[in-house]
């Protein structure tokens, strides 16, 4: 038995802990964001940083700092390492900067990392909704931005994780200012929730469409470089968290080379899949427009549905988030449509009793 998603009623009634109203507000969370971040104390650096390793994990944290790599690939002249583990790598050293981003403060692998990553003497700045990780920050003098709590899924909490990750490597001196991105996007957040939100019937909604297709089906999402990899990642852990679905991604050029072969797989199999295809008119090179192109007519008639999603938005930032935002309404319809809360991480919540034993 399905869930008629045009019964918005309905939709909120299951969605017990609001989690596509709160998608629908992401300009105002995103706004709130771009304040609290100007509003944070942080003097230009005057030595030479070699790298930015940001500490963290999960669909809020780490991919958030995907999303920087992503947005800042051809301007930021440090390379960007997302660190999602207990230990730090051998290079972080006093020209290392360093973000620690664990929204409840209580990430015991982020927590690990940050005490190595203190002893180096690494340049540190922590953002956090509190716990034991404000504590540490106000034992060792380091700066720290705390950021609203809200329920503690940080997934949802994207906006509060990704926007002061910008504004503090501006006032850093290490990128440009990006207000006028950061604004750009906010406004079109407001117009694509008016077109994604629970109100809006299946037949003018994009992100309810693809969820009813999705169904029965296994979600495979193909991004690309040098702007979409960290976007599909996101989409595959959307789907995981909120839909309550084993999702996978991978990246073109890259997987034309290894996954392309895996394209021969029985008919029964390969049938369970269904392809998104994120694709964008103006940032896809010639080169990857053409690869996504082939990738789409060889696996139309292969997989269980193809579906091609394209960016939209006046810059690179609006461009990725307008498929991030799309992915997170998408992956919140996939569950309702089958009667599913798509807010409770049941089985993530056992892991940390379990490790806590």
């Amino acid at each position: 038995m399905t869930v008629d998603l045009n019964d918005a009623n309905k939709i909120r009634e299951i969605d017990t802990m609001g989690s596509i109203k709160f998608t629908e507000e992401y300009d105002k969370q995103f706004k709130e964001a771009i304040d609290l971040a100007e509003a944070f104390d942080v003097k230009k650096l005057n030595g030479k940083i070699d790298e930015v390793v940001i500490l963290g994990t999960g669909g809020g944290s780490s991919v958030a700092g995907g999303f920087l790599r992503s947005y800042l690939f051809d301007e930021l002249r440090a390379p960007v390492i997302v660190n999602q583990g207990y230990n730090i790598p051998s290079f972080v050293d006093e020209n290392s900067l360093v973000l620690v981003v664990s929204h409840s403060g209580n990430t015991e692998e982020t927590l690990s990392a940050y005490g190595q990553a203190v002893s180096t003497g690494a340049h540190i700045i922590a953002i956090t909704a509190g716990g034991q990780l404000k504590e540490r920050c106000e034992r060792d003098n380091v700066p720290c931005l705390l950021v609203p709590y809200d329920i503690g899924h940080p997934r949802r909490d994207i906006g509060y994780i990704f926007v002061p990750m910008v504004i503090i490597l501006n006032k850093l001196g290490l990128i440009e200012d990006k207000t006028e991105d950061l604004k750009s996007l906010i406004d079109l957040f407001g117009e694509l929730k008016k077109e994604y939100g629970a109100e809006v019937p299946i037949e003018k909604n994009l992100a309810k469409q693809i969820a009813m297709e999705i169904y029965g089906h296994i979600p495979l999402i193909y991004g690309s470089l040098d702007f979409y990899d960290s976007v599909a990642w996101r989409w595959k852990n959307q789907f995981g968290e909120n839909s309550k679905l084993m999702g996978f991604y991978n990246v073109i050029p890259n997987l034309h080379h290894d996954e392309a072969v895996g394209w021969d797989m029985p008919e029964s199999e390969i049938k369970k899949l269904y392809l998104i295809m994120l694709r964008d008119d103006e940032l896809d090179s010639k080169k990857i427009k053409k690869r996504k192109d082939i990738t789409a007519s060889i696996l139309r008639d292969r997989m269980g549905g193809v579906r091609e999603v394209y960016a939209r938005g006046d810059n690179r930032l609006a461009r990725m988030f307008s498929l991030i935002y799309l992915g997170d309404f998408v992956t919140l319809y996939t569950p309702v449509y089958r009667g599913i809360d798509p807010t409770p991480v049941d089985v993530i919540n056992l892991f940390k009793r379990k490790m806590a034993e």
